[in-house]
């Protein structure tokens, strides 16, 4: 009995530093703790996995454990006022200085919309709140953090619908006396998904006639910009780094257009493209807008042209997918010319990385000043790890590059 005991000890020490262990690439620091932390990450998505195969709840309702674990309440405290709000109907957490006796300066504005994939996340999560008080106090600015609805609850284009809402409704002239914001200090910024989000509406505000207020700066963090080619050299070389596989990101994109899973393994195999999206693929051609560094091993072809991707038909997510306010990427040079000056994070190890790099050559090549921050070392999702356990120094650093950059540019 004791050896039966000593065996199934070992093997369970075994199969546990098995499951635990992943392998991180030497140029990302903390890597035990992102093993760990990646470790939990992914046997949550295996209970997801699970618990909708047993028909008990779908994938993304499990996953939102996670929303949940890091929710705060948005509270004051000495330096920052903190009110919850509904602007044109859509939630949002604004956070404004606490004014100081005969202050009447006029402030910057960041309109924030957080990541998750369109289908988990809140800005009433504690890095997103940590991170808003941050660029107030760093910044004297007002900060509004949107509760865009969620996918798959909620498909696209209803969070894009949410937070152009939000937007317009922020840059009234009245609105923008209200909360004290000069009118010609404003960005709009967005990490992954909200990085998509804010692209997109920087893009579509432009061509709204009845806009006259306009951006200053848009500022994109690892965003996600095209949903049409899903092998890109970054999504070939990621595919299975922590955080964000291939897989999640690849549901993430169908989750956000349909609950049809034939279109998720379309998806996954890249024949998702249908004839009208398949005409925009120049724009996302990575042979042409990736710098060579970043196409190393990887030879460019073209997706497959399916006739009706995923079974969804042409008026389904397979016209979804060419729509430029999902994928930000697809619109013409002649569009990006008259763009806000960007600001764009992206990470090696990240299978975002590429749609980022090949933004920032194409607002370049349209004349649009660009800085485009790489981090080497960088992985999906390390902004938002600044708070114990998962505090990454790697996440502090980002952070503090990005209100940095806000300070000179805003």
């Amino acid at each position: 009995m004791r050896l039966k005991g000593i065996f199934l000890l070992l093997s369970l020490g075994a199969f546990t530093a098995y499951y635990v262990y992943q392998p991180i690439p030497d140029e990302i620091e903390e890597r035990w703790k992102l093993m760990l932390t990646d470790c939990f990450f992914r046997s949550l998505s295996h209970l997801a996995d699970f618990s909708e195969l047993l028909g008990l709840k779908d994938y993304m309702g499990v996953m939102m454990f996670i929303t949940f674990a890091e929710r705060v309440v948005p509270v004051s405290d000495q330096g920052v006022h903190v009110t919850e709000e509904l602007f044109d109907g859509v939630e949002v957490v604004v956070y404004q200085p606490k004014l100081q006796g005969g202050d009447t300066e006029l402030r910057r504005a960041v309109i924030y919309l957080h990541g998750g994939g369109w289908c988990l996340g809140s800005a009433r999560m504690g890095p997103y709140d940590l991170l808003a008080r941050q660029m107030v106090m760093d910044l004297n600015s007002v900060v509004v953090s949107v509760e865009y609805r969620l996918a798959p609850e909620h498909h696209f284009p209803v969070p894009y619908e949410d937070v152009y809402r939000v937007v317009k409704h922020f840059l009234q002239r009245v609105v923008l006396a209200q909360y004290s914001v000069d009118p010609l200090r404003i960005a709009v910024s967005g990490d992954s998904a909200g990085g998509n989000l804010a692209a997109a509406v920087s893009q579509q505000l432009q061509h709204d006639p009845e806009q006259q207020q306009q951006l200053k700066v848009q500022a994109l963090l690892y965003p996600v910009l095209q949903a049409l080619d899903l092998n890109t050299p970054s999504y070939q070389q990621n595919q299975n780094m922590p955080i964000l596989p291939r897989t999640l990101m690849v549901r993430f994109w169908s989750e956000y257009f349909t609950s049809d899973k034939t279109f998720f393994r379309a998806m996954m195999t890249n024949t998702h493209n249908s004839p009208e999206s398949a005409a925009l693929l120049k724009f996302v051609n990575w042979s042409a807008f990736l710098p060579e560094s970043y196409r190393g091993k990887y030879n460019y072809s073209a997706p497959v042209v399916a006739l009706a991707a995923g079974g969804a038909g042409s008026d389904g997510p397979s016209r979804s997918i060419a729509d430029p306010r999902a994928s930000p990427l697809l619109v013409p040079d002649a569009v990006l010319r008259s763009l806000p000056k960007a600001y764009i994070l992206t990470c090696e190890y990240d299978v975002l990385r590429d749609d980022g790099v090949m933004y920032a050559t194409r607002l370049r090549r349209a004349g649009v000043e660009v800085t485009h921050e790489h981090y080497a070392g960088g992985f999906h999702g390390a902004l938002m790890f600044t708070v114990w356990p998962t505090d990454f120094l790697i996440g502090r650093t980002m952070t503090e590059n990005f209100i940095r950059w806000l300070q000179h540019n805003l």
